[in-house]
């Protein structure tokens, strides 16, 4: 044994020219090598089957037992006629596969008749129980390991909707500040051409008052389509309204109309006191900045 495992481990310690060399002297031993012998050739052996076949005709067995169906030429549901041995290509697949299919058909449609003759059972029954292959604790891992990968499918779905989400919202976060730092560069530009007198339009002040009136609408549409809150409806509810308010500085249209209180010296700063402290200087007093761009732009 100790000279066999030392010639073991010389030979696994050989090269692959050393092996080939000594296998060709003969010096391996039996057992390290095998020799394979050649395939046998494929050959129609029609008298042994026909032996075969006469062994089981000896017998006598009841069909039931044998269900073997012999049929002839299959016929072609296209053409209805017999079809020939030498019709069907044996190298052609499409040809062979389908006579093999169409013979079986005919097979089934004469055996199925005569096995429900018989009273043989052909279709299984809906209670039908089968073992399975697989232990209940196997399934069981395979359904908690699907079960498993479903929810991370459906985690990582929810995490890329919610980056998409995020991804929107910084996007239309950007455009808003863009829109606004655009508009009030536009409004800047506007106004120091205004101060420099290169134009003389307040559109946009015009403007500005829009976008805040907009602005203020909306939100009393908001607060009118809210409504009031819960602890409001219910010290309405509990104490009332309050009713109708004394209304006494309210402007009615007997006060609008009734100018006797209406003072045009005062009201145009020319009383007696006024005219004691400026005089004629309060008249001649230098027109303001704007009034005077004012008047350049009309001059030009």
């Amino acid at each position: 044994s100790d000279s066999g495992s030392d010639s073991g481990s010389e030979d696994s310690s050989l090269s692959d020219s050393e092996l080939q060399a000594a296998f060709a002297s003969g010096l391996l031993k039996p057992g390290l090598n095998v020799v394979l012998d050649e395939r046998p050739k494929r050959r129609n052996d029609v008298e042994g089957l026909r032996q075969c076949l006469g062994e089981f005709q000896q017998r006598q067995l009841a069909w039931v037992e044998r269900l073997d169906v012999t049929l002839g030429p299959v016929a072609d549901p296209v053409s209805q006629s017999a079809s020939n041995d030498d019709a069907v290509d044996p190298e052609n697949d499409f040809q062979r596969e389908m006579s093999f299919y169409q013979q079986a058909q005919a097979a089934v449609l004469e055996a199925l008749p005569r096995l429900r003759k018989l009273q043989v059972p052909t279709r299984r029954p809906d209670d039908y129980f089968a073992e399975m292959a697989k232990s209940d604790q196997q399934m069981q891992k395979i359904r908690q390991k699907l079960k498993s990968k479903q929810e991370a499918m459906e985690r990582s779905e929810k995490a890329k909707q919610l980056r998409a989400m995020r991804k929107y919202g910084k996007k239309v976060q950007t455009e808003i500040l863009q829109r606004r730092q655009k508009e009030k560069k536009n409004m800047l530009n506007a106004v120091k051409k205004y101060q420099k007198g290169l134009s003389d339009k307040l559109d946009f002040l015009d403007e500005e008052q829009t976008s805040s009136q907009g602005n203020k609408k909306g939100s009393a549409s908001q607060r009118i389509k809210k409504g009031p809150n819960a602890k409001r409806r219910y010290k309405n509810q509990k104490f009332g309204f309050g009713g109708k308010k004394k209304g006494s500085k309210w402007n009615t249209k007997e006060s609008f109309n009734d100018v006797s209180s209406f003072r045009s010296k005062v009201a145009h700063n020319k009383g007696p006191g006024k005219a004691g402290k400026g005089g004629k200087k309060a008249l001649n007093k230098r027109p303001g900045k704007r009034a005077r761009q004012k008047m350049k732009s009309r001059a030009r």
